[in-house]
């Protein structure tokens, strides 16, 4: 019996939620609540595929035994062409394994759909991702990566869902390091025009300074602030002055801040990241004075020891929440208050339904603090803009520790990528000696980046790991090596058919034969299921899971059906397809989580 013509058409709908339709029918034709339907993936798939625990929650509402329940829904579902097994499993379980000429259509479905089934979001968002947070004059070290590749695929994910994603760097450009670096350079070249209270000609375009000059100048500045108090307090008067607007040092700042985003940029790139806005803590200055005023002016803040602060403690807190300080008792803003007028300026700019901040965990308070405060003050809609902070764990070395060079310090990004780059290169010549320089080079570079971002977004952003170039470069187990190795893997068997047989052109997916082309078949259907966790869940983990599902799906088929020696011609074009289809997905979701596979490794 088809319960409904519709339940039985795919619609491009997930699996588990067409599965659930008809099965909720059938508890509502068996005289159910329709609401005890919910499927879910088996956790069995020995026993099933798919199951119902229904009838247990259904027991008490008509109290009746669960398997009484679940037999008279299982009678209903018996004749229902979507599955090839459907059956009672006491106390009251209903396990379900789905047709197999359901499955290929299916497939062949999302084969012949560009995003392979993901349907688009109905209500699109706006929705800003603020997971930069470089310094300038400072280069990107370990510290900043987590940040980087965790917003690039959360920013990726939620577009590909269909909403507008605005991803911002949101550099530190307004501090006290700014008048430190500035002190330095005065002290070193006084007789630029910069320092010259009197000057008033234009100044000069190029930078009187080099990326490698600031990552000097920076550091020596910065330990002479700490051990000359005189210094510390030319550095603060310098940063006084270039907030306040004196031409020379805004001047001077610009070019600083040029310097630095274009080696920021690079550095970036060569990680694949990039951000839709170049803003940083300064673009919020002019916002501050009239927010504060506002604070004020309706009793929101208030002196505290002669800071200007506001409460943020809620009932129910189980900990002291600490107040909000919007002015320290010099006047100086903090992080806070740059982080709230930032709020302001997106909210006026962008009117986003969400803004996401990726930043180390151990920053859980400050946003807290941050949220509660825009908020309880009104400079946020609670119903309309939700803030969402996503606080990820540390990267940290074999010892346990966080990830330092041999010599203790912090080790620079663009130096990490270059040993991973070199560890792949190595195993890649030593595996395949005929590789030309060009195509190690390739694989050194997809390959290495690959090895990094899984190997960090394979984790739940949460959790601190321990990166470990040996295991991340290895090109078995759940490894980026090993991902890109099945790709390549589907792209030489694609190859070599075609090389072979120039006119075939495969017309379908047939259903399957074997238990390991069911298990893919399976596999590929649950591609909508993780795209739709890993955007749900703000978990860029839950996608790296499922790429590992599916190319250990596609390996165990490949080990058990010889592609190219299949005798059967709609068979083999079958299989041809199916792989197609396979790195089709593989290709979209290693795009979403931020590298691409070489043609050859």
């Amino acid at each position: 019996m088809i319960l409904n013509e519709s339940a039985v058409r795919h619609d491009m709908e997930k699996l588990v939620d067409q599965i659930t339709a008809v099965v909720s029918e059938a508890f509502e034709i068996a005289g159910f609540d329709p609401a005890l339907g919910k499927c879910a993936q088996s956790n069995r798939p020995d026993l099933c595929q798919y199951q119902c625990n229904g009838a247990m929650a259904g027991a008490k509402l008509y109290h009746q035994p669960p398997f009484q329940i679940a037999q008279k829904v299982v009678d209903v579902l018996s004749a229902e062409p979507m599955f090839e097994k459907v059956e009672t499993v006491r106390p009251g379980f209903i396990n379900m394994d789905v047709a197999l000429d359901y499955l290929a259509g299916l497939l062949n479905e999302m084969r012949e759909d560009d995003r392979c089934g993901v349907p688009v979001a109905e209500h699109p968002l706006t929705i800003i991702v603020d997971y930069g947070g470089a310094n300038v004059a400072k280069p990107l070290h370990v510290g900043h990566l987590r940040s980087a590749i965790i917003g690039e695929a959360i920013k990726r994910i939620a577009r590909f869902q269909g909403h507008t994603v605005i991803g911002d760097v949101h550099l530190g450009d307004w501090g006290l390091q700014m008048g430190q670096i500035i002190t330095e350079l005065r002290c070193r070249r006084p007789e630029l025009p910069y320092f010259d209270a009197g000057y008033s000609g234009p100044y000069p375009e190029e930078a009187p300074f080099t990326i490698s000059d600031l990552e000097e100048i920076y550091p020596c500045a910065s330990g002479k602030s700490k051990a000359d108090p005189a210094y510390k307090e030319a550095a603060q008067q310098a940063t006084a002055e270039l907030q306040a607007g004196r031409p020379g040092y805004r001047a001077l700042w610009q070019h600083i801040i040029n310097v630095s985003v274009a080696d920021l940029k690079k550095n970036y790139d060569k990680l694949d990241v990039h951000f839709d806005l170049w803003k940083g803590e300064s673009d919020a200055q002019p916002y501050i004075p009239a927010m504060v005023e506002r604070m004020k002016a309706e009793g929101y803040a208030y002196l505290s020891d002669g800071a200007l602060v506001v409460d943020v403690q809620e009932e129910g807190d189980t900990r002291e929440i600490p107040p909000c300080m919007i002015l320290k008792s010099d006047g100086a803003v903090q992080y806070e208050t740059t982080d709230l007028a930032t709020i302001i300026q997106r909210q006026q700019d962008y009117h986003p339904d969400r803004i996401i901040y990726l930043t180390d965990k151990r920053q859980e308070l400050h946003f807290v603090r941050t949220f509660r405060c825009a908020y309880k003050t009104g400079l946020v809609d609670k119903d309309k803009t939700e803030l969402t902070f996503i606080g990820f764990g540390t990267m940290n070395g074999k010892d346990g520790k966080p990830f330092k060079t041999r010599e203790g310090g912090v080790l620079r990004l663009e130096y990490l990528l270059k040993d991973v780059s070199d560890a792949v290169y190595a195993k890649s010549k030593a595996a395949n000696p005929s590789l030309t320089e060009a195509e190690l080079q390739e694989i050194a570079d997809k390959v290495g980046l690959a090895a990094i971002k899984y190997g960090d977004l394979s984790n739940q952003p949460s959790k601190d790991y321990v990166f470990d170039v040996d295991r991340f470069t290895a090109f078995e187990g759940n490894t980026g090596p090993y991902i890109m190795y099945t790709m390549v893997r589907i792209k030489s068997i694609l190859s070599r058919f075609f090389a072979e047989k120039p006119d075939a052109e495969p017309t379908a997916i047939l259903p399957p034969e074997s238990r390991k082309e069911t298990d893919l078949y399976l596999a590929l259907a649950r591609f909508q299921d993780a795209i739709e966790d890993a955007y749900t869940q703000n978990a860029p983990n839950r996608l790296c899971h499922y790429i590992y599902e599916l190319s250990n799906a596609l390996n165990a088929f490949y080990a058990d059906h010889n592609i190219m020696k299949e005798q059967d011609a709609q068979r083999q074009g079958s299989w041809i397809l199916l792989v197609q289809l396979v790195l089709k997905v593989l290709e979209l979701s290693v795009d979403l989580v931020g590298f691409s596979a070489p043609d050859k490794m």
